[in-house]
């Protein structure tokens, strides 16, 4: 199996970042939450963080996965005969 692990790694944290944001835009109006962190919206910064490094990750992987699949049809070509 030729799966690039970016792939499923870059989803898993564009997923996590999604949850965070939606954590922090549901929580936004609630400042006693982020009293601790200085009455930052951590959850809602750290959420768009995550989210951009997993979409990085995927268009990585993606990118990655088209050698794959560049790799496999050189050799499938390589592996035919040639007509004379």
């Amino acid at each position: 199996m030729n799966l690039d692990l970016r792939l499923p790694m870059g989803l898993m944290l564009s997923i996590t970042g999604i949850i965070l944001l939606s954590f922090g835009l549901a929580t936004r109006t609630r400042p006693e939450l982020y009293a601790r962190s200085f009455g930052i919206n951590a959850n809602l910064w750290w959420g768009w963080v995550v989210f951009l490094v997993g979409l990085i990750v995927v268009g990585i992987g993606r990118r990655g996965q088209g050698r794959i699949e560049q790799r496999k049809q050189g050799k499938m070509m390589a592996k035919t005969p040639k007509r004379r």
